[in-house]
């Protein structure tokens, strides 16, 4: 499942930069440090490597950690054999700290997720500017003194193609996406919705089986009931994870989509989703928990107003599926798809260059 820092790599290759995506460590990797062209990307570069030094380290002396890092770090740039002009570090586990690598780069910071600890906050340090996803991560790192910049979550551009609408006479469908395992789901209240609406079909996207998880989530006991009872719903249907043109076509075939997180458990505190902008590039209406970001849009999502509790979630959702031909009005779904379109990760891409440009040219 791609993330926000493997579309910005490969959005960057694609723009004829030579990129070197640097994995974590994983002592499955045979050899020390292994460098390897992208299959389909050209400029692209994994770069996959082994410790010979306990990573448990990194909890009990991190500058110890860092120290064994520092030649780590030496061995990488030496397989890369080229100098780094540019930095890009999405990094909040402190792993890469911007001092390993030469100052002659310049050191972009960016979190896309909540920084929960100071090792997340300390992750900053050496950066030269940062950009997020939220203003609330921002404000966490005002005390840096850096240039600040937000930039929302960016969409491929695949999810702006119209590929396949919903067939006439069809029975409503809607869409969610995410990994299923999560805690952070609002499970309740999404059962709640799944069950006070039969005549209406559930999709769902994403991990529902440890085996097909790549972010996170478990299967304790909560998480495989919450699952046996969505399977045991005859409206919902689980794809499981798919691949990003599947769930292209997947979206197209909707008539909305579903955001349900309980945001005193949610990473983000519903603050921003990834996800969103997905959904809106299709042009369908979205119902949601309070998401901040996107305060004061009714055009772009159709939110709870109250942050801490979605109580009242259930209710909106049949007002809004009660309302379809409305909440999807052609000026509405254009407007969705218009904000999605100003949000591809191309355009991204040519506003953060012209926000170093000024930054450059003013230091």
């Amino acid at each position: 499942m791609f993330v926000s820092k493997h579309h910005y790599a490969v959005e960057l290759a694609k723009y004829g930069n030579t990129v070197y995506f640097l994995n974590p460590p994983d002592k499955s990797v045979k050899e020390r440090i292994l460098v390897t062209p992208a299959a389909t990307v050209p400029g692209l570069f994994i770069i996959s490597h082994r410790l010979n030094f306990p990573y448990n380290i990194k909890f009990h002396a991190i500058g110890v950690f860092h120290w064994f890092m520092k030649q780590q770090v030496k061995r990488v740039l030496q397989a890369i054999g080229k100098p780094v002009d540019i930095v890009w570090s999405f990094d909040l586990g402190n792993l890469y700290p911007f001092k390993l690598f030469p100052k002659t780069a310049l050191r972009i910071f960016h979190p896309v997720d909540e920084p929960l600890n100071k090792t997340a906050i300390d992750s900053a340090k050496g950066a030269q500017i940062i950009f997020s996803v939220t203003h609330e991560i921002l404000e966490k790192y005002k005390s840096f003194g850096l240039p600040i910049q937000f930039i929302n979550h960016g969409v491929s551009s695949i999810f702006l193609q119209q590929q396949e609408a919903p067939a006439a006479n069809h029975a409503i469908g809607v869409g969610f996406s995410g990994n299923l395992l999560r805690p952070d789901i609002d499970r309740p209240v999404f059962l709640q919705i799944v069950q006070e609406n039969p005549a209406i079909v559930f999709e769902c996207w994403g991990s529902y089986q440890l085996k097909d998880a790549n972010i996170g989530g478990g299967l304790d006991r909560e998480t495989a009931a919450f699952i046996e009872n969505l399977q045991a719903c005859q409206n919902v249907v689980l794809h499981g994870a798919v691949a990003a043109e599947e769930l292209a076509r997947g979206y197209q075939r909707m008539d909305a989509f579903l955001i349900c997180y309980d945001i005193l458990k949610d990473q983000s505190s519903g603050t921003n989703y990834h996800k969103l902008m997905e959904y809106l590039a299709s042009g369908k209406v979205i119902v949601s928990n309070n998401v901040t970001t996107y305060q004061g849009r009714p055009d772009l999502l159709q939110m709870t107003v109250e942050r801490e509790t979605n109580k009242n979630l259930p209710e909106l959702f049949k007002k809004v599926i009660g309302n379809l031909s409305i909440y999807n009005s052609p000026a509405l779904q254009s407007s969705r798809i218009d904000f999605a379109n100003n949000n591809v990760y191309s355009h991204h891409v040519e506003t953060i260059e012209s926000c170093l440009n000024k930054w450059i040219d003013h230091r």
